[in-house]
Parts: C-alpha cells; structure tokens; sequence
C-alpha cells in the first residue's frame, strides 16, 4: 500500500513538480500514447465527464430519460418497418429485441464520433490555455456517452426479462465488444476532431458521415 502511494507521489511530481518542463512541439511521423501520462491527468478526465454529462442534461425537461427514448423510439420504428411491413427475419428472437440490441452499440458509437468531432472546438479556452494531453478532451466526451450506455443496457435486460429471452455465456463477450467500440469511436473522433479544427466544414460534414 505505501509503495502504490509512493508510485502515485513519484508520478504526480513528475508532471506537476515545479521543475516539470513540457516542451510542446509538432511531432514527426506517428507517435506512442503515453498512458503514464494519461494516468496522471485522469482527475481533469474525471471532472471533464461530470461536466459533460451536466452540460447534457441541464435544462431539459426529461433529463437521463432522453438516453432512454432514442434507442427506445428508433426501436419501435425499426420493427414496424422492417419487422412488420419488410418482414425481415430475426432468428427467431422477438424484432424488438434483434434490434434494440444492435441499436445499443450503434447509438453509443455515433453519439459519441458526433460529440468527440466537435470537442476541441469547444474546449478551444481551455487549449489555449493551459498544458494536459489533448487527447482527454474527445476521450471524455466518449466517457460521457457510457453513462447513456449503460442505462440504455438496464432497458435491455429488462426487456429480454419481458420478452422471455434467456441469458447465454455470450453476455461474456459484451465488455469486449464494448471496449471494441469505444476504441473505434475514439480513433474516429481524434481523426474528425483534428480535421474539424483545421476545416470548420466538417462540423457540418460529420452528422452526414455518420
């Protein structure tokens, strides 16, 4: 326990000691992340999400429930649509949940590619001035979207309880394509934020995109 402490003491003075000095420069060719880096900044992370999320919610009148109504309405849709007009085959399960539980990570990727484009122009103050790794800003508003996520999950498991559709050991493999999708999107959104500060076309370019 004293040495995980000392480790956290080591590190902060590392990138927040007074004879810390970052160089800020353009690099050449490709270039590692620095989780240790990352790691050290993750409260700004932290606090970037809660604003996020507040920022998302304030004066709304529906608040969280809009996490909830967007999957759930674009559900209803899909099966009237193409479960009962197009007939499309479900294998067997009920259209409602073949497709809320596609809509889930589809829902979570585009919100999150929508919102991390435009996150450096947001935050462009902040940038401006003060020094921690850049990356944070789209990470957090990727962070912001899990909360959306994770509610959205809650509705689906409840509606497979309601549907009577059991539970397999493929639910094992969710934090996998969860990781899976949120390093797409996270990959995407860097992309589209860095073109979307050199070229203010694709703040209107994007939405089409996805």
């Amino acid at each position: 326990m004293q040495a995980d402490v000392g480790n956290q003491d080591e590190l902060h003075d590392d990138y927040f000691g007074h004879e810390h000095l970052t160089i800020i420069q353009p690099a050449k060719g490709w270039r590692a992340l620095n989780f240790k880096e990352l790691w050290a900044y993750r409260e700004l992370f932290y606090v970037l999400v809660q604003r996020d999320i507040k920022v998302r919610y304030k004066q709304t009148v529906l608040g969280v429930v809009w996490a909830v109504l967007q999957p759930v309405l674009t559900m209803a849709i899909f099966t009237v649509v193409f479960g009962g007009l197009a007939k499309i085959p479900s294998d067997g399960y009920p259209y409602a949940i073949f497709v809320f539980a596609a809509l889930l990570p589809w829902t979570f990727f585009a919100n999150s590619v929508n919102a991390s484009s435009m996150s450096l122009i947001t935050s462009a103050n902040m940038i401006s001035k003060v020094y921690f790794p850049r990356i944070i800003i789209p990470l957090s508003s990727i962070g912001a979207g899990l909360l959306d996520l994770m509610i959205s999950t809650c509705v689906l498991f409840a509606l497979m309880t309601w549907y009577g559709v059991g539970w397999s050991v493929n639910l094992f493999l969710a934090p996998v394509l969860l990781l899976v999708v949120i390093f797409t999107a996270l990959g995407v959104g860097v992309l589209l934020s860095a073109l979307t500060v050199a070229y203010r076309d694709f703040r209107f370019v994007v939405p089409f995109l996805v």
